[in-house]
């Protein structure tokens, strides 16, 4: 039986100004923060259904801010052409959910730079081959071949929630392999 219940006539009361924190950090815009967190409330109330009150209102929320926040950095960068990496990181000073890197123009790259990403490309791809093959797969069909997320998770029989906790763990995998073998 769930311990959590769900009462969205409370979620701008109890939710907006944690979830507006935890946006403005990672976006650097007002606008775009506020505009995220509608979003998010709106699919928040289209997928009532689905809570299962396993975790928490807020934490729930939170999961569907990360995912609209994703996909505003990849809706930005496909207009403007770049990719984007991210990357779970801790070192001494610094920590966080993603890195981003916007690519230069491949037309203004130096020798050094293209065979650095091509050894990094390389290096990432042998990564992959050396953490948990369903965890790599699903990280595959999601960050590079860019699969929906409903198709995945029909295909593997998980939950979006569990699909995201694989691309953490493989990410996770996938910093800690590159940190050993190529930095």
């Amino acid at each position: 039986m769930s311990t959590h219940t769900i009462d969205p006539t409370k979620w701008v009361d109890k939710y907006s100004d944690y979830l507006f924190n935890y946006t403005i950090v990672r976006v650097n815009d007002r606008e775009i923060a506020n505009d995220l967190i509608s979003e998010t409330f709106l699919a928040g109330l289209k997928s009532m259904e689905n809570f299962k009150g396993e975790a928490s209102e807020r934490t729930w929320l939170i999961s569907i801010l990360k995912r609209k926040i994703i996909d505003h950095y990849r809706k930005m960068n496909s207009k403007k052409g770049q990719a984007e990496v991210h990357i779970n990181y801790r070192d001494g000073e610094n920590d966080g959910d993603w890195l981003e890197e916007q690519v230069a123009d491949q037309f203004d790259k130096t020798a050094e730079e293209d065979m650095e990403n091509t050894e990094l490309g390389m290096a990432i791809l042998d990564c992959l081959e050396k953490i948990n093959s369903k965890h790599a797969e699903i990280f595959k069909m999601k960050t590079i071949d860019g699969v929906d997320t409903e198709v995945i998770c029909k295909e593997f029989d998980i939950t979006p929630s569990n699909l995201w906790v694989i691309i953490h763990r493989a990410r996770t995998a996938l910093a800690a392999c590159l940190e050993q073998n190529w930095f």
